[in-house]
């Protein structure tokens, strides 16, 4: 491969007996920390986000959005200052940091699609709130998760959508004539679909089964193993089609962190086990998720039945295209690349190197 000034030349075969692949480097649409930092957390700093991204590519993701959830305003203006100020003072983080994607706060009040958000501040889509966070980063919001049972929420997402926001539906207790509403507004992207939802719900319809009809959203989906079980995963695959599906980590910050138990801002005590579950202590609910994208892509393979071609398309081309086109491996592209071991059976891909922009930033 020839790479010249931070971009892919030429791609070539080689003749190479190294037991090695390469491929574009993982694109993560869904970050809220890692390695023991909460992007979402008061006391994060510009430094910290810089070590988050640096960790990250260790693991072979080269592009990820830090994504801030439900907070005060006040709270997601300074989380957006900080990674702001990340981006301007590394050129590292501004590379592998398109945007942000903020999560909430106009998501489902109710128990089960609320998820983990904090009740008391959740409210409507504002369009002025939004042009505030805008205005405090430097335009750094690029996509947006709601939930579009508001009202307002169609020409909320109409608005959006004129300026290139990218919208995701999630957290979500909406009717389909809402979510329809919402694509047709020009939503997107469904956000993790089959988790932020109730624990039962109606056989028919419900937002789920409508999300997965509609041909016009793509869907992201958390496979590590602990938030779907291989069947839905392997049923919500089939209907959207690989083309439509894209893996996100949705990584907490407990991510990359030995296992043990955790007092945490978000959940309280939490028990992270060996098998990268994170979960309320003493329970079986599920806390967040703690797997990086390179163990999600080799767990996929195994719960969907996938090739690892359509596994690494799913956490690189596919969420590129939300993401300033990443993930690529052709000609013209960013030299955002991964060079790892891995075998049937493993359930992480074995990363040897990371390139970001043709260097070596570990």
């Amino acid at each position: 491969m020839d790479i010249r000034d931070g971009l892919i030349e030429a791609v070539r075969e080689t003749q190479s007996s190294e037991q090695l692949y390469v491929a574009a480097g993982l694109v993560d649409l869904q970050v809220n920390g890692f390695g023991g930092i909460d992007f979402n957390a008061a006391g994060t700093s510009s430094a910290l986000v810089s070590e988050v991204a640096r960790k990250l590519a260790g693991f072979g993701t080269t592009t990820f959005l830090p994504t801030l959830i439900t907070a005060s305003e006040s709270s997601i203006v300074a989380a957006l200052k900080t990674i702001a100020a990340a981006r301007k003072n590394d050129p590292v983080v501004a590379h592998m940091v398109p945007f942000v994607h903020v999560e909430g706060p106009s998501i489902s009040a109710s128990d089960g699609p609320r998820g983990a958000h904090p009740r008391e501040h959740v409210r409507p889509p504002e369009l002025a709130e939004f042009e505030r966070w805008q205005a405090a980063s430097s335009d750094l919001v690029g996509m947006v998760t709601l939930s579009p049972h508001f009202s307002d929420a169609p020409g909320f997402i109409a608005a959006l959508v004129a300026l290139h926001i990218r919208v995701s539906i999630g957290h979500t207790d909406a009717s389909a004539a809402e979510i329809r509403a919402a694509v047709d507004a020009g939503a997107e992207l469904s956000t993790h679909l089959g988790n932020g939802a109730a624990a039962t719900l109606p056989r028919h319809p419900n937002f789920i089964w409508t999300q997965l009809a509609d041909d016009r959203l793509t869907a992201t989906f958390i496979a590590d193993g602990h938030h779907l079980p291989a069947d839905t995963f392997k049923v919500m695959l089939r209907a959207k089609g690989i083309g439509r599906a894209v893996l996100v980590s949705d990584s907490a910050a407990l991510a990359g962190m030995p296992p043990g138990t955790y007092n945490q801002p978000i959940g309280g005590r939490v028990e992270l086990s060996s098998d990268g579950r994170l979960s309320m202590a003493g329970t079986q609910y599920l806390a967040g998720a703690a797997r990086t994208l390179a163990d999600d892509v080799a767990i996929a393979i195994g719960l969907g039945g996938l090739s690892l071609a359509d596994a690494l398309s799913m956490a690189s081309r596919n969420p590129g295209r939300f993401a300033a086109g990443r993930g690529r491996l052709e000609p013209g592209a960013p030299a955002d690349l991964i060079r790892f071991a891995w075998q049937p059976g493993d359930r992480t891909l074995h990363i040897e190197t990371t390139l970001i922009g043709g260097e070596d930033i570990r």
